[in-house]
């Protein structure tokens, strides 16, 4: 009897061997097969991750793009208004926050304002936007602190939107909630100066083009001065108003300002009265007559006069 017990015992040895194999292959499988769901889990929330970086990336070029065609249309109606009206913008900066937010100029609106401001204020810019991340199942929401214009150099508009941006994804995986400066630039040689419109009656407009002469006179010759006179070129110069004083009709000096010479030749073909006066444009618009003298080397029509200040700058001296 006694060795049928210990086949008995043996056999149960061997029993409890396999099933312990059998529970470490198990549970291994289980181990791997949870390290691998979470490596699944964690590829997805990468994935996810990824292209939600790209679309905010994407969303904040897009947002400058936007701004930029919302500022351009601005300017333009304020050219328009400028013209329309006979009289400057009281406040730029004030006007271009309300246009751009509230879809108005000065409190006030109309067919081409509605049309031209349609799907560019910072309302539709939001629901535009939102609508792109819902495409990727997130949400965007967009707050701002305010809009602001402003003439860091004499040739550019800069427009900065202050916002913060909050965007998260449906799924609960991400979310990004962060505060930018939304930052685009405007050439100002796309319009016209608002002083030409203005003090003739709108009768004559001069588009802003920067002047290709940086030497005026060689010698005893005076064609590039009169080439930038009878074009009447812009050339950078800080005792001159800036393109956004102009809008408001300012003729005081500013680092970032640009100055003309007016033609009177063709004022004076145009029937505008001319005065006698230096053609330095902020100078010849303004209300003070200030000191002027024909110039030398000879050459120039007998209507260009220049004020003293002016004579270096030109290459020229009193006649």
């Amino acid at each position: 009897g006694g060795s049928s017990k210990n086949m008995a015992l043996i056999k149960g040895k061997k029993g409890i061997f396999f099933s312990t194999l059998a529970i470490v292959m198990v549970s291994f499988f289980l181990v791997s097969f949870v390290f691998y769901s979470g490596f699944k889990d964690r590829k997805v929330v990468q994935n996810r991750v990824e292209s939600l970086d790209n679309f905010v990336f994407s969303f904040q070029k897009d947002m400058e793009r936007q701004i930029y065609i919302s500022s351009y249309r601005i300017i333009f109606l304020f050219e328009k208004r400028i013209a329309e009206s006979g009289n400057y913008l009281g406040n730029v900066q004030n006007s271009f926050s309300e246009a751009f937010f509230n879809g108005t100029i000065e409190g006030e609106s109309n067919q081409e304002i509605t049309s031209l401001m349609q799907g560019v204020k910072f309302s539709d810019i939001e629901v535009n936007s939102r609508a792109k991340a819902m495409k990727l199942n997130a949400n965007l929401s967009l707050g701002y602190s305010g809009i602001t214009l402003r003439q860091d150099s004499p040739w550019f508009l800069t427009i900065v939107l202050s916002s913060n941006v909050f965007i998260n994804d449906l799924g609960n995986q991400a979310l990004w909630n962060f505060s930018t400066n939304f930052t685009t630039y405007i050439p100002v040689t796309d319009f016209d100066d608002p002083l030409y419109i203005v003090e003739t009656n709108g009768i004559l407009t001069n588009k802003i083009v920067k002047t290709p002469f940086s030497n005026f006179v060689s010698g005893n010759d005076v064609s590039n001065l009169l080439n930038h006179t009878k074009n009447s070129y812009y050339k950078e110069s800080q005792s001159a108003p800036s393109f956004l004083d102009r809008l408001e009709g300012k003729t005081s000096s500013n680092v970032n300002g640009i100055e003309s010479f007016v033609d009177l030749s063709d004022f004076a073909s145009k029937g505008i009265q001319t005065q006698d006066k230096s053609v330095v444009d902020y100078i010849y618009f303004s209300s003070s007559s200030g000191d002027k003298c024909n110039v030398l080397p000879s050459g120039m029509p007998s209507w260009f006069k220049l004020d003293s200040a002016h004579l270096s700058v030109y290459e020229v001296s009193c006649a």
